[in-house]
C-alpha cells in the first residue's frame, strides 16, 4: 500500500509543472511580475509566487489593466467606465437625492452610463430606490462604492 501512495505522490509531483505551466499566467494575472518572470515561468509553485509577490510588492496591476501595458489587456469599455466615474463622482449629492425619490435627471443619466435599457429604467430606479442605504452606506461614502453597490442591488 505504501509503495502505490509512493507511486501516485511521485507520478503527481513529476506532471505538476507540466499541468501548473497552462495555469501560471492564469493564477497571477499580468503585471510587472509576469514581464519580469513570466518567459522564465515554468509554471512552478516558486515561478508563480515570484510573480504573484512582484505584483502585489508593485502593485502594478490595475495600472496595467487601465493602460493595456505589462502583458494587461485594457477593457473595451474604458471610456465608458471612465465616463461613469467621473459623472457620480461629480454629482453624488444629485445621485442620491434622485436615487431617494426614484427618478431624477442624474438618475436618468446613471442609467445610461450603466447601459440600462430604457424600458428596464423604471424597475432598475425602483431597486435602486428601495435598496437606498444599501447603495449609500454612509455619508462619507466613496464614488466607487456607490457604483458597485448600485450594481449589485440592481443585479
Amino acid at each position: 500500500m505504501k509503495k502505490i501512495v509512493l507511486a501516485v505522490a511521485a507520478l503527481l509531483m513529476a506532471a505538476t509543472p507540466v499541468l501548473a505551466a497552462g495555469t501560471a499566467r492564469s493564477n497571477t494575472g499580468c503585471g510587472l511580475g509576469t514581464v519580469l518572470w513570466g518567459n522564465k515561468a515554468d509554471g512552478s509553485t516558486m515561478s508563480q509566487s515570484l510573480q504573484a509577490t512582484t505584483n502585489g510588492t508593485f502593485g502594478n496591476q490595475t495600472f496595467g489593466i487601465t493602460t493595456g501595458t505589462s502583458e494587461c489587456t485594457q477593457p473595451a469599455k474604458i471610456a465608458e467606465n471612465e465616463r461613469l466615474i467621473n459623472f457620480v463622482r461629480a454629482n453624488m449629492d444629485d445621485l442620491a437625492k434622485d436615487i431617494a425619490q426614484g427618478r431624477g435627471e442624474s438618475l436618468d443619466t446613471f442609467a445610461e452610463l450603466l447601459q440600462v435599457p430604457a424600458e428596464q429604467r423604471p424597475a432598475f430606479n425602483a431597486k435602486l430606490q428601495q435598496n437606498f442605504g444599501r447603495v449609500f452606506t454612509s455619508s462619507k461614502v466613496e464614488m466607487a462604492e456607490v457604483i458597485d453597490n448600485a450594481v449589485t442591488v440592481t443585479n
